[in-house]
């Protein structure tokens, strides 16, 4: 009963250290030119967070998606674009690529 016990908790504990691990290698950090999506680019209804950088000599926006970190910023770039530097993940929705910020702030 012990050992079944201690090699359910060795798993338990296994699993969480990939997990995390995995968790970790998802992180991405873009850097480009932040913008408004109301003010700057005229795609939307309501302000919102935007990152465009480039990949493979094409221009790229990524949708930073509107949660705690985003609202927080968006007084940086709704004034108009500024260079940005966003920390994150990835993940796509309705066709656009929508990027979910944990950190973001200006650069120079």
């Amino acid at each position: 009963m012990k050992t079944s016990l201690l090699a359910i908790l060795f798993v338990s504990a296994l699993t969480l250290a990939v997990n995390t691990a995995r968790a970790e290698d998802a992180k991405l950090t873009l850097t480009g030119e932040g913008k408004c999506t109301k003010c700057a680019m005229k795609e939307t209804d309501s302000c919102q967070n935007a990152i465009t950088i480039e990949e493979k000599g094409k221009k790229v926006t990524y949708y930073i998606e509107h949660n705690d970190v985003s609202k927080k910023f968006h007084g940086e770039v709704c004034k108009g674009p500024k260079n940005i530097k966003a920390v994150g993940a990835l993940k796509e929705v309705d066709g656009k690529k929508v990027f979910v910020a944990t950190e973001l702030t200006a650069t120079k």
